[in-house]
Formats: C-alpha cells, structure tokens, sequence
C-alpha cells in the first residue's frame, strides 16, 4: 500500500518527457494550429500593403497619387471595417464556436480581397479594404481563442506568443511583393493588383483545413459536450485515446471547476461583466493600456508612414525605401519569434519591463537625431537615424509583439475571453484609426516636432508597466485566468485538478486511498455539488437564501 497525502500534485506531474515531436497527438496538433497562426500573417500582410503600395509609381498613377484625408482613409479602412465587426465577434466565437467563426471571417475576407485587386477608384478599393477588415475581426477573435484553449500545456505561451509575431511574417510578404512588382513590373498595373491578390492565400488555406481540425475543449465543456472535450484532450495531449491518461483528467477537472467558479463570479457575460467585479477591472486595466501602448508608442509612425519618415531623414528614393522597409520587416520577425520563445523563461514582467525602458531611451534618442538633420543639415546624425529605428523596433519586438494577445487572453477566465478580447482589438483598431489620421497631418504641419509627443508618453508607458504588471508564468491557463479573483482560486483549481489526477493514477494502478486522502476527495466532491446545485437554483429562478442552497448542496 502506497500513502500519498493530498494536494502535491501539479500539471507538471502529468506532462510528456521527451520532444514534443516524438509524441504523435502533439505533433498533429501543433501543425492544426498553424491554421490559426495564418489569420495573423494575413493580418500582418493587409494591413502593410498600402504602405508598400505608396512607393509604387503605378498605384500612384492610376490612383493619381491620394494625399491628405484621401490617404488617411484609405489607410484607415481595413481598421474601421475593424471596429464595425468586433462587437460582434466574441457573440459568434461564443455562440457557434472558434472554428465557426474563423470560417466565417475568411468568406467575408475573400469577398473583400476580390473587389480590391478588381478596384477602379479610390472609393472602391476604400470600401473593399472595409470589407477584408470587417471579416478580419471574426478570424483575429477566434484564432487566437483556438490557440490558447488548444495548446499543449507546457507549449502554450510560446505558441499563443507567435500569433502576434506572425503578423511580420505577412508585413515580410507585402514588403518584398512589393518591391519584387517595384523591379519587374515598375509600370504595369499588375505590380500592384498581384500584391493584393496575394492577400486571399491565408483565408483559402483556413477555409480548406479549418473543419478537419479539433474545437476549443474549453467551449465544449461550456456547452455541455464534455464527453467531445475529454476525446480531443486524449488524442492530442495525451499518447493514443485514454480519456483516464492523467493528464486529461487534471485539465477536465481544472476545466470545469474553473467555469463553475467563473459562473459564480461573473453570472452574466455581457460586456458590462468585464467592469463588474474588481479582479475583472483589474484585468481590463491592464488590457486595455497594453492595447493603447502597442500602438501610440512610435512605431505607427513607421508601420504605416514609412515614406514620410524616411523623407525626413533625406532618403527619397522609392527602391531604398522599398529594401529599408523588407529589411525592417525581417528584423522584426526574427526578433519576435525569439522573444516568443523566451517568455516562459525570462517571464512576462521583465520583458515588458525591458521593452518600454529600451524604446524611450531610443526614441528619445531618434528624436534628437532627427533634429540635427532637419536643423542643422547633420548627413551623420541622419545615417544614424536608421539602425536607431531598428534599435527601437528590436525593443518593442521583445513584449509588444509577442505578448499583447497572449498576455491580455491569458489573464481574461474562459467566460469573458472572448469580450474581454474584442474590448482589446476595439482599443487597438480605434487608436490605430486614430494615428491613421493625426499622423500624416502632424508630421506635415510640425515635422519631427511631433516625436516629443511620444518621448512624453513613452515615460508614462514605463510607469504603467512597473506599477500595474503581474507576472504570470508556470501556471496553467485556468490557473492564470484566476490570479486576480484572490489567492484561494487558483490554489482551488490546482488541488481540484491534481486530486483527480492522482486518484485515477492510484486507482489504475491498483493502489489502495489514504482516509485523509478520501475525505479531501469527499470534499471536492461535495463543494462541485454546491456549485451544480447553485447554478440550478439560478437557472430556474428559484429564490433561495444561500444557507438552504449550502444545506441543500451538503
């Protein structure tokens, strides 16, 4: 007989020893999840097209050359289109499940793709980026949900990390299209209709495969398809079919006791619930200032006015603009997938931490550059001016990219994941919008003058970031979705899933309970019981004082 006391048991006990490439269930799921990883290189890709397009001499002649609020709005289409659609998303990603959605984000998608390569006027190509960014809001809400829901356990912050750093990937592809149409086809209108053409290869992919890969087990769990859940937990986390491997029975139990508490802190899931209580608001503090800091930081000026900046430091022709913006994009991928790979190492505080230190000090320091150019006629200061923007870049590279999505999904319980993410993307397209707008007209009325705007707020960024920060990482998902509801959550979830998974260890191998070890279980058993019959009690309405519930329950 084997006595094993209570509550020593963690998701680290469980996990698969060895490469994750030798485990076939692994394999198989992370290659699935590459589908999910393409909506963001077709984000990266769409929203960097314009940028590229400006520098060819073509799209400028048959557009005849938009400035101004021409120019802002254009730009600024794929995001309004953006902000129409994500109210909606978080209702079909939550109704009809993450697969459902990312489908149906990838048909409105091409229907915005086709009516742009066919654009015959600024007007309509204006409307077609709107429809590609109304149909991008459903796939940026679903699959980044699938990633995170779907992950192995031990793979899920460097996985969910990619998504946001796959955007480069697609800037990668604009960039050098563009520049490869630039060199061949430097008059022909199809230097720039191929580049937009280029945009329906991600949506044609995820339409083709999205069905054969498995749903969220978190969103059948809350639909009652537990049985579905337990299946796709075997297949792809543990080794063969055992719906009773261990580690399935501790994520199922982790699950579900994690939605039950959830259903009793948040019993509504409106947007309302995500300022409802003080762990949510606590949450969507943090959210939506990293959403604001990931775009109001100085690399909006870059991402879409590349041009303009460019000019400024004296560099006007149109092929070294084009290889600065590939080469820029290059850098920011390899940088971000590094980063990526690092945040279950270095932690999440400290990269951020480092990311908003490093980019005051260099935008400060590419502000002043600047000047002397533009003041002084400094050719020196000038040529300096460009490895700073890649200085500034490799900083932002190591939080911003990475983590924004992994970070904000991690922190927000299943219940309001998906609300509390369109909340972010809205905060992230409205100041995008927003840039999109006040950029160009500021950087033509005061020139470099406008970057002491940034130097200033990237001083409150690093405050924020010291002071508001949690550090996440080595918990599970479930575990992390609880850390601001107070300490005895996620303790909870961690005793509830460790004890089911150790009873069915013990039991599979014949090995005989302890009476303590019993009573714990008893216990568990009797606080889902109260949780299940409160949940019945509210459903129908039944009016209760919580003593007769809490008899009743026991």
């Amino acid at each position: 007989m084997v006595e094993v006391s209570a509550g020593q048991w963690s998701i680290i006990d469980y996990i698969h020893r060895g490469h994750w490439w030798q485990n076939r269930g692994i394999l198989t799921l992370n290659l699935f999840l590459i589908i999910p990883l393409l909506t963001s290189v077709a984000n990266g890709l769409d929203s960097s097209l314009v940028n590229g397009l400006q520098i060819l001499p073509a799209w400028k002649l048959y557009f005849n050359d938009p400035q101004g609020k021409s120019l802002g709005l254009l730009i600024s289409a794929q995001f309004l289109g953006n902000l129409i659609g994500l109210p909606f998303t978080p209702y079909v990603s939550d109704r009809f499940g993450r697969r459902f959605a990312l489908f149906w984000g990838g048909v409105i998608m091409l229907v915005g793709v086709a009516l742009q390569s066919a654009a015959w006027n600024v007007p309509i190509f204006t409307g077609a980026r709107f429809i590609v960014g109304f149909g991008l809001s459903f796939c940026q809400n679903a699959a980044p949900l699938l990633l995170i829901e779907l992950a192995y356990p031990t793979q899920r912050g460097r996985i969910t990390s990619m998504f946001n750093s796959c955007w480069y990937f697609g800037s990668i592809i604009s960039a050098w299209v563009c520049y490869g149409a630039l060199t061949h086809a430097e008059k022909s209108e199809w230097s720039w209709r191929i580049p937009t053409l280029m945009q329906a290869i991600c949506p044609i992919i995820q339409l083709a495969i999205v069905w054969f890969m498995p749903e969220s087990p978190r969103w059948l769990v809350s639909k009652g398809m537990e049985s579905r859940a337990a299946q796709i937990l075997a297949h792809y986390h543990a080794r063969g079919s055992d719906e009773r491997d261990p580690l399935v029975v501790f994520e199922m139990a982790q699950i579900r006791h994690a939605i039950r508490m959830e259903e009793e802190i948040n019993r509504s899931t409106s947007y309302w619930s995500l300022f409802s209580t003080a762990g949510n608001r606590k949450r969507m503090r943090i959210i939506l200032g990293i959403a604001v800091f990931s775009q109001w930081s100085g690399n909006g000026l870059v991402s879409y006015y590349i041009e303009t900046v460019l000019k400024i430091v004296g560099i006007d022709s149109p092929e070294k603009q084009s290889i600065i913006n590939g080469c820029l994009q290059v850098f920011n991928f390899v940088i971000a997938i590094g980063a990526a790979m690092l945040v279950d190492v270095a932690g999440r505080r400290p990269l951020f931490v480092i990311s908003n230190s490093g980019m005051l000090l260099t935008f400060c320091s590419w502000t002043i550059t600047t000047a002397l150019y533009r003041e002084l006629n400094n050719v020196t200061a000038a040529r300096v001016t460009i490895p700073l923007i890649f200085l500034f870049y490799f900083f932002y590279d190591l939080a911003y990219t990475p983590m924004l999505v992994a970070y904000a999904l991690e922190i927000l319980p299943f219940r309001i994941r998906a609300k509390g993410f369109a909340v972010m993307n809205l905060t992230i397209m409205a100041t995008i919008a927003f840039n999109q707008f006040v950029n160009p007209w500021a950087l033509k009325a005061i020139s470099w003058w406008y970057y002491i705007v940034y130097c200033g707020w990237l001083i409150f960024e690093l405050l924020f970031i010291i002071f508001f920060i949690v550090e996440t990482k080595g918990r599970t998902l479930e575990e992390t979705a609880a850390l601001f509801d107070g300490d005895e959550q996620p303790h909870d979830l961690v005793a509830m899933g460790g004890e089911a998974a150790s009873m069915t260890m013990r039991m599979s191998r014949g090995i005989v309970l302890t009476a303590e070890h019993d009573a714990s279980m008893q216990q568990e058993q009797e606080k889902s019981e109260y949780y299940e019959m409160k949940k019945r009690y509210r459903d129908s309405d039944i009016t209760a004082s919580s003593t007769d519930v809490h008899a009743r329950a026991l």
